[in-house]
């Protein structure tokens, strides 16, 4: 039964595949015939494709051509309104004007860029003559703004931006404020630090219409003219306000003709002329020549340097000419001054000019400070030789200490307030010798001791002119004293050192010695008598004085020497000064100590003698009190009618 089964589905399966085999078949060929049929349409659709494709490229085309159209009515309609812009001119609304410049340019590119297009070369002809004549309205208009907004700053404006220490004070309008009554040094340190206050030479809010102003004249071309405009405009009120300053062109031979405290008084306004020119009005300059001209590097550099380049010429000149015009010892304190000033400003000047175009300038000022140096070298050198062969026959008739002393101690004193100044401008001719800080303070000590000692030597000439010897040593006791005095109280001490002090304090006690010993000595001699011993009988020759052996004759003649010598002396020596008091006081004490108890001791010895004979009065003139009152009036230089009364 299985097996009949099996066979009956067997044979089931095998219809069924029949019957599939006979659909398949059936499948391909119904299949074969749409392809041969779909191969028939498209053959027949393919002409309708390629009619829609090139209608859809048209649109494309019709398109594309509208929107250039669009962007050339769009550019002819900027063009239209820039020209409007620029035909109403810059002054109602300068931003506005620059703005339809820049449109005008772009459109320019544009039209230059479509050439194709048919208008474009009459467009471009328009365009390009109308930016021409806006550009020639903008250089007016540039040329203008700056004019108008350029003015000259008054001194008082001037003095406001200087730190108060520099500010001419209310009771001295021509004067520096603080700096007379301080120490040089001090000032100088002060100085280091000082703070300046910027001017405002343009209004803030114009300098940037005046940059794109300037930009536009460059975009144009026309850097000249504005180099031009810039340059004129500027230097012109540049110079207006250095004029209101005070700032004079003068010629080395104007400074030759000019009396010295004329001279003097505009070398110190020429110092102060300098701060205010560097530190203020060339530093505003570069500040608002850097800000309307920045990002024009080519003209930039060229206009400060032609603004302010006869402005510089004017100060400097001047200053080569103090440099240059005959050397004298009373200008190296000046000159001093001349190269503290160019040292003080030389970073600043090394800043403001260190351009290539400004090279000129910067080298000037480099230069002047060199010759100031050297000037001032000369000049020491001049007054060594000065003091060396001072002949001046002004003798001073009472010893004191002579004119040229106080004269070279004094300018000696005053060098030592320009310590700081003389070693740098010592080190201006050391070549970046890595020792210059010790060469610098050797040669201030050789130059103190050079002048000093040639003032020594000097007044040891002048002394040979008194006929008095004591009066000569009195003379060179005053003077080595005034000299030994000043040096212990001032810096120089430091340089020429406790020796040199101690060695020259000898040498005035010397000249003390000498003068004693020449005054006093022979009217010493009247005061003792050869061979006179008190005797301890009566009834000598004397008959007064008890066996002393000595006639009352040769008593009276010692005592009429006396008086004669002394009253000499006394006349005489009245007259003479000793100026400093310790000293005058040191000088009678010292006289004092020798002279009155010779006289004590004779007086009380031989008086007796004298006051019981006959006219005592004639012979003894003066008691030992009387002597040292009158001792008292030494060194005081009265007349003889101040000594009658």
């Amino acid at each position: 039964m299985a097996m009949e089964a099996l066979r009956e589905r067997a044979a089931l399966v095998r219809e069924s595949l029949q019957k599939s085999q006979i659909i398949t078949e059936s499948m391909v060929s119904i299949l074969g015939s749409f392809d041969h049929r779909l191969s028939a349409l498209e053959t027949a659709m393919r002409p309708t494709q390629i009619r829609t494709h090139s209608i859809r490229r048209a649109h494309e085309n019709i398109d594309k051509t509208l929107t250039a159209a669009e962007t050339i009515l769009a550019q002819f309609d900027l063009t239209r309104k820039a020209e409007a812009k620029i035909l109403r001119g810059p002054h109602e609304d300068l931003e506005s004007y620059l703005g339809a410049i820049d449109q005008l340019r772009s459109n320019i590119k544009f039209f230059s860029d479509h050439k194709s297009f048919k208008s474009s070369d009459g467009i471009l002809n328009h365009a390009n003559s109308l930016l021409a004549k806006a550009i020639s309205k903008l250089e007016d208009e540039f040329r203008t703004l700056l004019t108008n907004c350029s003015k000259p700053v008054e001194p008082d404006h001037l003095f406001d931006g200087l730190p108060n220490s520099l500010k001419p004070s209310a009771t001295s309008p021509g004067k520096q404020g603080d700096l007379g009554s301080k120490n040089h040094s001090e000032n100088q340190k002060n100085l280091e630090n000082a703070v300046y206050t910027p001017l405002t030479l343009i209004p803030p809010r114009v300098l940037p219409l005046l940059h794109d102003l300037a930009q536009q004249m460059v975009q144009a071309g026309h850097q000249q003219q504005l180099f031009r405009i810039y340059r004129d405009t500027r230097a012109s009120v540049l110079e207006q306000s250095l004029r209101k300053l005070g700032v004079e062109k003068l010629s080395k031979d104007d400074v030759q003709k000019m009396q010295w405290e004329v001279l003097e008084a505009k070398i110190g306004n020429w110092i102060h002329h300098m701060r205010i020119a560097v530190k203020l009005l060339f530093a505003g300059e570069k500040k608002i020549c850097d800000q309307i001209l920045d990002g024009i590097d080519s003209l930039r550099d060229q206009c400060f340097a032609e603004v302010t380049a006869n402005s510089v010429a004017v100060l400097l000149s001047f200053g080569e000419a103090i440099a240059r015009s005959k050397r004298s010892p009373e200008k190296l304190f000046v000159l001093l001054d001349m190269y503290e000033i160019m040292r003080e400003l030389q970073s600043e000047i090394e800043f403001l000019f260190g351009c290539k175009s400004c090279i000129e300038m910067r080298e000037s000022a480099q230069s002047l400070t060199k010759r100031l140096a050297q000037t001032a070298q000369e000049t020491f050198v001049d007054f060594e030789e000065a003091v060396e062969k001072d002949v001046t026959k002004t003798t001073v008739l009472d010893g004191t200490v002579h004119p040229l002393t106080s004269y070279v101690i004094n300018y000696v004193k005053f060098l030592f307030d320009y310590q700081s100044t003389l070693k740098q401008l010592f080190q201006e001719f050391d070549d970046g010798d890595s020792h210059a800080d010790v060469d610098a303070d050797a040669q201030l000590t050789n130059v103190t001791t050079r002048i000093v000692q040639v003032l020594l030597t000097n007044l040891d000439g002048k002394s040979k002119q008194y006929k008095d010897p004591a009066l000569t040593q009195l003379f060179m006791m005053n003077n080595i004293h005034y000299i030994v005095r000043s040096v212990r109280r001032s810096e120089a001490k430091d340089l020429l050192g406790d020796d040199w002090v101690q060695i020259h304090r000898r040498i005035v006690q010397q000249h003390a010695n000498q003068y004693k010993r020449i005054s006093w000595a022979k009217i010493l001699q009247c005061l003792t008598i050869q061979g006179a011993a008190p005797s301890a009988g009566g009834g000598g020759l004397l008959g007064g004085d008890s066996g002393s052996g000595v006639s009352r004759a040769v008593v009276k003649e010692r005592f009429k020497a006396f008086n004669v010598q002394f009253e000499d002396l006394h006349m005489r020596q009245s007259q003479w000064t000793v100026p400093d008091s310790e000293l005058r006081e040191s000088l009678r004490l010292a006289v004092a100590e020798v002279l009155l108890p010779a006289y004590r001791s004779f007086f009380k010895r031989f008086g007796p003698m004298i006051e019981s004979g006959k006219n005592p009065g004639k012979y003894i003139r003066y008691r030992p009190e009387d002597l040292e009152q009158m001792l008292g009036e030494f060194f005081e230089s009265k007349t003889w009618n101040e000594q009658k009364r």
